[in-house]
């Protein structure tokens, strides 16, 4: 009877051990969710809608993508970390859920260490620094100048306290020893909006607010906030050959999925995506909205966070910014 009990067990456990090896072997076997912390139309909603419409060929499988806005991103990503880990839920993030709001923020609902895998980083959006068309400053160097005459009284604008157009142009500041007023504005067309009327006189802005306005000759852009030039903006240096290294403003935005996920399966869906962004029409997309594509690995993905925390955690915390 023993025998027949302990055949019995073996038996369940190797059907188990079968299904679970097909469920895996099988994956994905239906649609897949991308959850998007923003709302329809902003970049990373556009970017998400792209690849993921290249990668669902890959994959075989239909890929929704299900937008979560609110509280800076921290909602949506907060829905990624806290999904099953079976693949079928993933998202995209950017470095402010990432990064920064683990400074800025007390408590966020999640630990983008220990409850969110990287999968890839998708595009880098490197912020452009612009000064109204009519300025007299012409230059990097004209405006760090400028900056340091006493009593200069400059200014600049930003997307919001904490973000990356604030902190790039606070890092160059530190850096070249000039001083500006920080305005904090609600989006990226208002800090626009505030150059253009002359109610501010320099930013760093992502490039689809500003790309349209430099074309026209609206603004000039003195310098991409990278240590790449940006392939729409061949000709304009980067503030690191101006002499300012180290310095990297970009609005990037990356994939990735709750923490626990197989690593097969992980990898499946990384490849997809990756094989995605390297798909030249996917590529031109990307481009016409002024993004650059990327498309590595998730240990690379996870040192470039890394990076960005050690960028901008010092300057953070010596700026006394938070939220809660």
């Amino acid at each position: 009877m023993r025998k027949i009990i302990q055949a019995g067990i073996a038996g369940i456990l190797a059907l188990g051990l079968s299904a679970s090896a097909l469920a895996a072997d099988t994956w994905p076997s239906k649609a897949l969710t991308l959850i998007v912390p923003f709302g329809p139309g902003s970049s990373p909603d556009v970017m998400s809608r792209v690849i993921a419409e290249q990668a669902s060929k890959t994959l075989g499988q239909p890929i929704v993508v299900q937008n979560r806005p609110g509280a800076s991103g921290n909602l949506g990503t907060g829905v990624i970390a806290k999904s099953a880990p079976d693949g079928y839920t993933f998202g995209v993030s950017i470095t402010g859920p990432m990064v920064n709001n683990t400074i800025l923020y007390a408590n966020l609902p999640y630990d983008p260490k220990k409850d969110i895998s990287p999968l890839t980083l998708g595009v880098h959006q490197p912020n452009i620094l612009v000064v109204p068309a009519q300025s007299d400053i012409k230059t990097l160097d004209d405006l760090i100048q400028a900056m340091k005459v006493p009593n200069s009284a400059y200014n600049f604008p930003s997307t919001g306290a904490g973000t990356v157009s604030q902190l790039s142009v606070e890092l160059l500041l530190e850096r070249a020893g000039g001083k500006a007023v920080h305005v904090p504005y609600p989006s990226s067309p208002a800090a626009v909006t505030s150059l253009l009327s002359g109610d501010t006189h320099f930013a760093a802005l992502p490039p689809i607010a500003v790309m349209p306005m430099i074309k026209d000759g609206r603004l000039r852009a003195l310098a991409t906030v990278s240590s790449k030039r940006a392939s729409f903006l061949p000709d304009t240096p980067t503030v690191e050959e101006l002499g300012y290294p180290g310095i990297e403003g970009s609005g990037w935005i990356g994939f990735v999925a709750p923490a626990g996920i197989p690593d097969n399966i992980k990898k499946q869906l990384g490849d997809a995506l990756i094989s995605a962004i390297a798909n030249p029409e996917v590529q031109a997309r990307l481009k016409a909205q002024f993004m650059e594509p990327v498309g590595n690995q998730p240990e690379e993905f996870a040192q470039y966070m890394d990076d960005e925390l050690a960028r901008w955690a010092p300057l953070i915390k010596r700026l006394n910014l938070s939220v809660n």
